[in-house]
């Protein structure tokens, strides 16, 4: 064996908990993305999805997407910086340009993609990036590969935050990146803070919106049109694999930043542009947020009563006033054993457990969509009630 397969086949959790019976990954879904889907052949009720809209499988989406691939075919087979860019990518951008309040939009393939390479590359090495410590893994990628000066504050503590601030060169570019809604603990970032201490120490704010379009805000604009600071805010990152139902990404901001960005950003140069298919879905389900408020309406009213029942059961779920719901266990294995138990109530939720968290940090991450009803999250609350007081973690 050489020695790379040699140093990895020490790495042996995976098959630890294969072992025990209580892996849960990889779960494969053969059905429709809905709030119940069919995992080897057996119904369970999907609380494990991030299309908060519910539009997933909304058959409007489907049909734009198949009319798009029938004009433009599979593929762009190429970047947007050369041979991928389709009218219907710059119909998006100047959609979600109006939609946001920027002057601007860059689309990216993935938004993993869109943090990686805008946080890599907009700050120099004289210059500062602050960050939440409980920052997406694609911000925290994204500051790893800039050659800026680093340094983090505590999860949503602004008095953290201004210490950090207090250490930069007044003279210098600082960049305040952090998430709007933090999508394992469901809580929301102090956005009109975080403004006020940038106008004071005069940094630039980025916003990643990922789990706060379609939430929060006028028509799902998300946590920055929510507090009314879209104009404070520098740029604003989005996603189409959550509430947009397709995949990609998006960066909204002024016309000098994204001029830079089409021209330095790496994760956009060198990656083919998203799908005609994925493009056409993205248009359509921002259409369809905007003129279905009911929609969110209904996130809310099912996430509030969510809320209500793991409050009255005494779980215990932090800070979240969000359709993210932790369900904290502060135990890796147990964490695995009661995902585990809860699948085979016919139950889907997702484990969270370290590094993606601290040890003493693992939960079950519970979301929900608009298309949940009341009775499927009875439904939830009862099995859930039941796997963890056979735990002894509620009364």
């Amino acid at each position: 064996m050489k020695l790379l397969q040699a140093k990895l086949a020490q790495y042996q959790e995976p098959q630890k908990a294969k072992a025990a019976g209580i892996y849960p990954y990889f779960r494969a879904i053969s059905s429709e993305q809905d709030p119940e889907v069919i995992i080897n052949g057996k119904k369970v009720l999907m609380f494990g999805s991030n299309c908060y809209t519910g539009l997933v499988n909304d058959p409007r989406i489907k049909e734009a997407a198949i009319e798009a691939t029938k004009k433009y075919g599979t593929g762009c087979a190429g970047s947007p910086f050369l041979n991928g860019t389709l009218d219907l990518h710059k119909e998006l951008e100047a959609a979600i340009a109006k939609y946001i309040g920027k002057e601007d939009v860059m689309i990216y393939s993935t938004g993993f993609e869109v943090n990686l390479g805008v946080v890599s590359c907009l700050t120099g090495r004289e210059d500062y990036i602050l960050w939440d410590e409980q920052d997406h893994a694609s911000i925290i990628e994204g500051r790893r590969l800039s050659f800026s000066k680093s340094l983090k504050y505590k999860h949503n503590d602004m008095v953290s935050l201004e210490e950090q601030l207090q250490k930069c060169d007044p003279d210098k570019v600082k960049l305040i990146v952090t998430d709007g809604v933090f999508s394992m603990e469901g809580d929301v970032a102090n956005l009109p803070e975080i403004v006020r201490l940038a106008k004071k120490y005069n940094a630039s704010v980025m916003v990643d919106e990922a789990h706060g379009i379609g939430v929060f805000g006028e028509g799902g604009r998300g946590t920055c049109n929510h507090y009314g600071v879209t104009d404070d805010v520098d740029l604003i990152m989005g996603t189409f694999s959550k509430s947009f139902a397709s995949l990609g990404g998006f960066i909204a901001t002024d016309k000098e930043i994204t001029n830079f960005l089409r021209h330095h950003s790496r994760s956009y140069i060198f990656t083919a542009s998203i799908t005609p298919a994925s493009t056409a879905a993205a248009l359509k389900a921002l259409e369809i947020m905007q003129t279905e408020p009911e929609r969110q309406e209904k996130l809310w009213e099912v996430t509030n009563f969510a809320l209500e029942g793991f409050r009255n059961m005494g779980c215990e779920i932090g800070h979240t006033s969000t359709p993210i719901i932790p369900l904290y266990i502060r135990d890796n294995f147990k964490t695995f054993a009661i995902t585990s138990e809860l699948f085979e109530e016919g139950i889907f939720v997702n484990p969270v457990v370290s590094p993606a968290v601290a040890p003493h940090d693992t939960l079950i991450r519970f979301s929900l969509m608009a298309t949940h009803t009341h009775e499927q999250v009875t439904v939830a609350l009862e099995k859930i009630q039941k796997v963890f007081r056979a735990h002894n973690l509620i009364p």
